[in-house]
């Protein structure tokens, strides 16, 4: 199986951040120990703190009895395994934030490194702003309404395509106003960043927003 084909585990926020690793063995454990196939360096991370195991239907994520928790999306890990897929956020004892990036994440569309404009390694799930990485990496919601932003470039994205691609599993009545828009501020931030010159998230009054790529 080649890298292309395996999930990825990254850290978006704790130590390490930017950290990132392959699935690519039957089991993977997590914790603080140095023996851990991934070591976070957290002192309310157990020694042995969880494990992910891969089987025939895929891969799933086991509590190993932490003494501060295991959660995906929210919700502790327990007595029972967590199925992971695309896109899922782990978090190790709410101090380190990981997402987890599916096998069958697509490769990136565009190539080089452009002196301007974002880029999408979608296999990793890392962008480039101008060939530099933006660093620590964007957050699940920050990534999903960029690719969404970037599949459609040059056409106005609405409220309603955002909530729908960004939070799929939500009500949409249950996201505000005021949650979108904290959002695109946040993500607007993160490609200043490295290109404070350039605008590329504009607002389209009466229609949503748009990705100014040029």
């Amino acid at each position: 199986m080649t890298a292309q084909e395996l999930p990825m585990l990254v850290v978006y926020e704790g130590q390490p951040a930017g950290g990132r690793w392959l699935v690519d063995q039957d089991t993977l454990t997590i914790g603080r120990g140095p023996d851990c196939d991934v070591v976070i360096p957290e002192r309310q991370v157990s020694r042995y703190h969880a494990r992910i195991q891969r089987d025939a239907e895929g891969y799933a994520i086991y509590d190993l009895g932490s003494k501060n928790g295991t959660y995906v999306n929210g919700v502790e890990v327990r007595d029972a395994p967590h199925r992971l897929k695309d896109g899922d956020e782990i978090q190790i004892a709410l101090c380190v934030r990981l997402g987890f990036v599916g096998a069958d994440a697509t490769l990136p569309l565009q190539t080089g490194a452009p002196e301007r404009g974002v880029t999408l390694d979608r296999a990793a799930r890392r962008v480039f702003v101008g060939g530099r990485e933006v660093d620590p990496p964007l957050s699940v919601a920050q990534y999903r309404l960029l690719e969404l932003l970037f599949d459609r470039q040059g056409e106005a994205v609405s409220r309603d395509e955002v909530v729908a691609t960004v939070w799929p599993d939500e009500e949409a009545q249950g996201i505000s106003e005021q949650a979108i828009d904290a959002l695109v501020r946040r993500l607007r931030e993160r490609l200043a960043a490295l290109d404070p010159g350039h605008a590329y998230i504009l607002t389209i009054r009466g229609h949503g927003f748009r990705l100014d790529n040029r």
